[in-house]
């Protein structure tokens, strides 16, 4: 085994160990040349090792939560320098967005509710939005059944600034700040099961509205809520912003400056890191924002650090947002769907007295007195409402950055195609640009600072 040399045609020897034989035209000067056959491995890997300017090619992961099967990370090294990065997606999650074709509009929040499963009810939001558009219907939706979207997502956006923060500091060896942030959490994961009935996937936001409205004690139990929350992320605060350790782990690395976000569709957090004041709660307002009082934060570094900062401060944006929707709710009830009986269906039911399922009144009125209420119930539990022809896309600020859900319909009963931008996506296309130059140890900083969740990626 030797240098490789370029030879003519007629000159190649294919059994000459000089030479490599798959080497493309253009490609027989490309460096040293190992060819492994057989048994020989050993005496490869013992050449290699003898000569530090060779590159070694390893695959680094999982070291995210959620990436396990479905992000790879293809790293070439020079030593401990990262000096070519790739991201490898796998194919591990169901295909969402094609069985959304195969199901009523109404059950198309099922599904999309898996896809990020640290967000839901921002995906759920986004396709409810994405349908209402369709419908016609933007300018029916109950004030009271937007008030409680808002207080669903600002929740939701501190359960997942939460997630991204806390794992990215188990990662970096901190695990009190996991420990911290989850409890925090689990409060507000409490409060989602108290409302929706579940703690993730909740399938609460629907096309009209929301599947039923907030149950006695609901508001009552988020005001007890906010100064605990607001104590525990100034606890966060105090523990990670200032935090020499931190910061020299932190500051500096993952780099990708306003031009880098730009040209690669770089958006939320990430992108006001870089100086960008984006945000589609200001800039393109939905389900009412434009009522509340919050500021869009940014920042100039455009690395790890100033992502952290703008997660740990948005929160507290967040939880001014909650104050005053909890004071609206309160002090305005009235319905939380839309008047159209067929797309209200089945958020109308009335809830029995175990808490879920039909009430008696309704069992009664479509078994025992009306025919006409029975076939019409039918009808909706079987195939669902009609969507005009048409085509629509919504958008939401999610935490991760904008989330948009394009719907096309065919005039049929379910979505003829349905199609999610999840920005972590778009955040994945940077991992290269972030890491190259770097060590592998910053990789890990790097990518959680993406905040990917890989079911949304892979849909």
């Amino acid at each position: 085994m030797s240098e490789s040399t370029v030879f003519s045609e007629a000159e190649v020897d294919e059994t000459d160990e000089r030479v490599d034989v798959y080497a493309a035209s253009g490609e027989e000067e490309s460096g040293r040349v190992f060819n492994a056959v057989g048994g020989d491995w050993d005496d490869i890997v013992g050449e290699v090792g003898s000569r530090p300017e060779e590159r070694i090619v390893v695959n680094m992961g999982p070291q995210h939560p959620s990436t396990h099967g479905v992000l790879r990370l293809i790293l070439e090294l020079e030593g401990e320098t990262v000096t070519e990065a790739r991201a490898g997606i796998g194919y591990l999650h169901t295909g969402i967005e094609k069985n959304m074709e195969f199901r009523t509009w109404v059950q198309g929040v099922t599904f999309c509710t898996r896809m990020d499963y640290v967000m839901p009810l921002f995906t759920e939001t986004a396709y409810c939005l994405a349908v209402e558009k369709l419908l016609g219907i933007t300018d029916q939706i109950p004030e009271r059944a937007s008030a409680i979207r808002v207080l669903m997502m600002e929740l939701n956006r501190i359960t997942s600034h939460l997630v991204c923060m806390g794992t990215g500091g188990m990662e970096m060896g901190a695990t009190t700040v996991m420990t911290v942030g989850f409890r925090e959490r689990e409060r507000i994961l409490s409060v989602f099961e108290m409302i929706s009935g579940l703690r993730m996937n909740h399938a609460y936001i629907r096309p009209g509205g929301v599947a039923q409205d907030l149950p006695a004690g609901a508001i009552q139990a988020i005001r007890e809520m906010i100064p605990l929350l607001r104590q525990g992320f100034h606890e966060l605060e105090l523990l990670m912003l200032e935090n020499p350790i931190l910061k020299g782990r932190m500051v500096g690395v993952g780099h990708l400056d306003l031009t880098g976000c730009m040209a690669l569709g770089v958006t939320g957090p990430m992108l006001r890191s870089a100086g960008y004041p984006l945000d589609l709660r200001k800039d393109q307002p939905y389900c009412g924002y434009e009522k509340y009082d919050f500021e869009v934060l940014t920042r100039t570094g455009a690395d790890a650090y100033d992502r952290l900062w703008l997660r740990v401060k948005e929160m507290f944006e967040s939880l001014k947002i909650v104050e005053q929707v909890i004071d609206e709710l309160q002090n305005n009830p009235g319905p939380v769907m839309v008047e159209d009986k067929k797309i209200a269906w089945p958020a109308q039911l009335a809830v029995g007295p175990d808490g879920m399922g039909n009430s008696l009144a309704h069992i009664k009125e479509i078994m025992g007195t009306s025919m006409e209420s029975l076939i019409h119930h039918f009808k909706l539990v079987t195939e669902g409402f009609r969507v005009p022809p048409g085509q629509a896309y919504a958008a939401v600020e999610s935490p991760k950055g904008e989330l948009g859900c394009h719907l096309v319909s065919d005039g049929g009963t379910r979505p003829f195609r349905a199609h999610m931008r999840d920005p972590g996506f778009n955040h994945l296309q940077s991992v290269p640009i972030q890491c190259e130059g770097g060590m592998i140890s910053d990789v890990v900083v790097a990518v959680g600072s993406l905040d990917p969740v890989m079911g949304g990626v892979d849909r």
